[in-house]
């Protein structure tokens, strides 16, 4: 277990539109009631600032140019309220090596510790390519997106931080890696289609927080976002036994837990199955 301060997290839902101004304004006042509710780390979810994939690639370019909106905006709360932000996912068209992505942008997930200062970036690995069978269809965020290739910890007040975004929960390797590089907690900021989370949000969560033994802080869009696209919602907090502790179904709002450190470290002596792999890559 890494050393920390409080283990008291939130995940915020929202129900994010195309307007901007609109969801920053929504998620300020979310962010406040998580800091009310005595958390030291919020984790929004994936595209809780902009949604609309015909504004990925111009807001891309501003987010990654010298006078970022949502950046600015996220450090600017974080320093407010005293209060470490995982910034769901945002737009950037340069990688973390400052070169440009031509034509596309990346899926980034910033942390910011609470004086404001970007201490962690996250590029969503796993790109949703996929038919769904709702008002959408198809879902093809290879065409926006450029995937990253980097898995990415962070340590927080509330013990080290494994960060990954939404489709990214389909893919147990990378919570593997994230347990080896000490992750005591992982985040999952997403937005969910409703007919895929019906079917498998809860089971995939378990399952990751069951396999690793870690905590799993999810955080989802969760309602009508639009007339073709409706979010699954479901945000929750859930222990590395595989209960969930609190959740919120549908609409806006936040859930806090204190994510025990004790339980964690008790757990993983008891049954120490991280010792037991006789498979590893």
């Amino acid at each position: 277990m890494s050393e920390r301060v409080s283990g008291r997290v939130a995940a915020i839902q929202m129900v994010s539109s195309h307007d901007i101004p609109t969801n920053l304004a929504e998620a300020e006042r979310l962010l406040s009631e998580a800091a009310a509710q005595g958390a030291t780390v919020a984790v929004l979810p994936e595209n809780f600032a902009v949604l609309a994939t015909g504004q990925m690639i111009d807001c891309g370019r501003t987010e990654a140019g010298s006078e970022p909106v949502i950046r600015a905006f996220l450090t600017e709360q974080a320093r407010a309220l005293g209060l470490w932000i995982v910034g769901g996912s945002m737009p950037l068209a340069k990688r973390p090596d400052g070169s440009d992505i031509p034509g596309r942008v990346r899926a980034s997930c910033l942390v910011f510790d609470d004086q404001g200062a970007e201490v962690a970036r996250y590029d969503k690995i796993h790109l949703f390519d996929a038919m769904v069978d709702d008002a959408h269809g198809q879902y093809r965020e290879s065409d926006t997106f450029e995937a990253g290739e980097q898995v990415v910890t962070v340590d927080t007040p509330a013990g080290k931080l494994g960060l990954a975004v939404c489709y990214d929960l389909r893919f147990p390797e990378l919570f593997r890696a994230l347990r080896a590089q000490g992750a005591d907690w992982v985040c999952l900021p997403s937005a969910f289609t409703w007919q895929t989370g019906d079917a498998h949000w809860h089971p995939l969560i378990r399952a990751r927080a069951i396999e690793n033994q870690v905590w799993l802080v999810a955080a989802g869009q969760g309602g009508q976002n639009s007339s073709r696209r409706r979010t699954y919602g479901h945000s929750l907090i859930c222990d590395p036994w595989g209960r969930v502790v609190t959740e919120l179904g549908e609409g806006p709002g936040v859930v806090v837990a204190e994510l025990d450190a004790g339980q964690l470290t008790s757990l993983r002596n008891r049954m120490p199955v991280w010792d037991h792999r006789r498979l590893k890559a």
